[in-house]
């Protein structure tokens, strides 16, 4: 890694620097430079002329200047010539790699740390001292967006991801695995979940048009605090695992409006079982053929309204007023009335929960 930030530094100053400049590592290699030419060689002066032991070392016809650590410096930074001028371009051009050097370090310990915190592998008591080293904002909210990836694609989700959200000290972007990348955004406090779905939909909008890229994004709850950003990574994932389950057409899941599902996804499968069969002892929730459940469905849909529904269904009044008939008379429960409708559609989710995850005993 720094070989290719020196060297992406080093690029842009060649114009403004008319010398060979380049830099070395404590083994005296040039891993950076203006003259590409050069990267890979061994210099051994470097060493023997005890480059990184002093301030300003001139070595070879080249000016050197070491940085990084104070104690021991693990880089040094080399302009042709051995004058005043060499000398102090020397010492312009290690300063700013330095600092760009402990920047980009901070960077990605500060990633590494949050990605620490996310999958709960840093204990509690060392997250705020953590934070405090690395001058984390404590106070900001944040939230979690887990984007899953759900069709193989050749580009770099994670860099496409990086390039929507650049700063760096305010959100972050880790890779999960193969398929899920968390985005962990700063947000203002308060921030309404619409808004939330909205930044999902339009991360998800672009990456299909501009990307051809498919993908799904589950939304945590917004938290403050470093610790808690676990608990918005969790719900997040549960998000996507449940609309896997109950609604997987939606594309943006939010934790908190999954509803009765997040419940039900939390239930031991014995006692889901237990609940059907209790619900349904005249007969089997399997003796209801696709028309017949199509039909509770738009029923549901519109609020119980046998009117609204016929017409929605084109069908008569007295038509799917028998229907409903039947339905009680197979499962001795009245759609029609609010207490069963509830126990039916509790029922009906419980179903396609259980028929998705094996029974567990």
């Amino acid at each position: 890694m720094p070989n290719r930030l020196f060297q992406g530094i080093i690029n842009q100053m060649r114009e403004a620097i008319d010398r060979v400049i380049g830099v070395v590592d404590e083994g005296g290699t040039v891993i950076a430079s203006s003259e590409l030419g050069l990267i890979g060689e061994v210099r051994k002066g470097v060493i023997a002329g005890g480059v990184f032991n002093g301030p300003l070392i001139c070595v070879d016809s080249s000016t050197y200047k070491a940085f990084g650590d104070n104690v021991h410096p693990e880089y040094a930074v080399f302009v042709e010539g051995t004058d005043e001028v060499s000398r102090h371009y020397a010492g312009l051009i290690a300063i700013s790699l330095e600092q760009i050097k402990k920047s980009n370090d901070e960077k990605f310990d500060r990633s590494n740390f949050v990605k620490n915190v996310i999958l709960d592998n840093i204990l509690p008591g060392d997250i705020y001292i953590k934070s405090r080293e690395l001058h984390f904002n404590n106070d900001a909210s944040r939230v979690v967006f887990l984007i899953r990836i759900t069709e193989a694609t050749e580009v770099s989700v994670f860099d496409i991801i990086q390039n929507f959200f650049p700063d760096k000290s305010k959100d972050f972007v880790i890779n999960i695995n193969e398929t899920d990348i968390a985005l962990i955004k700063e947000v203002r406090p308060n921030i309404d979940t619409k808004d939330l779905e909205k930044l999902a939909q339009s991360i998800c909008d672009t990456l299909a048009s501009e990307f051809y890229c498919s993908a799904i994004v589950g939304i945590g709850v917004c938290v403050t605090g470093i610790k808690e950003l676990a608990k918005s990574f969790k719900e997040a994932q549960v998000a996507l695992e449940v609309a896997k389950v109950f609604d997987n057409e939606k594309s943006i899941i939010s934790y908190e409006n999954l509803g009765i599902a997040r419940l039900i996804y939390q239930l031991p499968t014995t006692l889901c079982d237990m609940f059907l069969k209790e619900v349904f002892k005249k007969g089997s929730i399997d003796s209801l053929d696709s028309e017949t459940l199509f039909t509770i469905q738009k029923f549901f849909e519109n609020n119980l309204n046998v009117s609204e529904t016929s017409r929605k269904l084109f069908v008569h009044r007295n038509t799917l007023v028998y229907r409903l008939e039947k339905i009680k008379k197979l499962t001795g429960l009245d759609l029609r009335e609010f207490d069963d409708a509830i126990v039916f559609k509790v029922a009906l989710m419980v179903n396609k929960y259980l028929s998705s995850t094996p029974v567990k005993y």
